[in-house]
């Protein structure tokens, strides 16, 4: 008996061992993997991964493409690790001030969270405008060429964006990357200033965002809420109307968290 407890743990120990390496496997690819596929890349027995595969699929864990049969992971896992404030979803709490803010606005507007010293987008209400910018829930970017992650970093205490500064390396992506520490502290100070943050197309050529830092009862920054648009329709004139709508909207987010 004792022998067959053992032999059983083991198959379990190995089945869990391949369920976590394909699940780190499909994190690096978006547009997702053939069983076969997956089996060829991990060096596994075809017929295992088609079983793990189903059944990460009926759990939720995975979506099949009707097109090709490739697996891709959901956003299950964002799910499971999603913030809450006072026992409260900071993406619950914000989806009316999302959608709020992009039917004022016209255009798409995000949640996101400071993940690992990256902004990570939680949550998105798309524009209905032909042409509009939109991102993966799931999707991590520097903090320091988005606006929302500027918010974030703006609002941190000294010795944690002090932190952030001596672990990041900061590379330029545009012409308008803030790269250096000194032009980046200067545009956080500025952020702090105004109540709201922008991204002159500093993360990606033609795309504008403003945004404001969402904090919790301790002023601490959870996320921020943020608009993003194509810059030929996002222009300077419209900065501060769209900063004062992002503010208020972090505002009613944080009210509704706190009470």
């Amino acid at each position: 008996m004792a022998e067959s407890i053992l032999v059983r743990q083991d198959a379990s120990s190995k089945g869990s061992e391949r369920t976590l390496a394909i699940l780190e496997f499909l994190g690096r690819y978006r547009t997702g993997r053939s069983s076969s596929e997956i089996a060829r890349a991990l060096s596994l027995p075809v017929n295992s991964v088609g079983r793990i595969t189903e059944t990460m699929h009926k759990r939720g864990w995975l979506y099949r493409r009707e097109d090709d049969r490739r697996y891709v992971l959901t956003n299950r896992v964002a799910d499971l690790t999603r913030p809450q404030i006072n026992d409260k979803s900071l993406v619950v709490s914000s989806w009316d001030s999302l959608k709020e803010l992009r039917d004022v606005t016209g255009e798409t507007s995000q949640l996101m969270v400071m993940v690992d010293g990256k902004g990570m987008v939680l949550e998105q209400c798309e524009s209905d405008q032909p042409i509009k910018v939109s991102g993966r829930i799931g999707l991590r970017i520097p903090c320091y060429s988005c606006a929302p992650g500027k918010s974030i970093l703006a609002a941190l205490p000294r010795d944690e964006l002090e932190s952030y500064l001596s672990l990041v390396t900061l590379k330029k992506f545009t012409p308008n990357t803030l790269a250096t520490r000194a032009l980046l502290t200067r545009n956080l100070d500025e952020i702090k200033a105004c109540g709201y943050g922008l991204d002159l197309a500093e993360g990606l050529a033609g795309i504008h965002c403003v945004s404001a830092v969402i904090l919790d009862d301790y002023h601490y920054p959870v996320g921020a809420i943020t608009v993003i648009a194509p810059s030929f329709r996002l222009e300077v004139d419209r900065f501060e109307e769209i900063g004062a709508a992002c503010i208020r909207s972090a505002g009613a987010i944080r009210e509704k968290l706190l009470s």
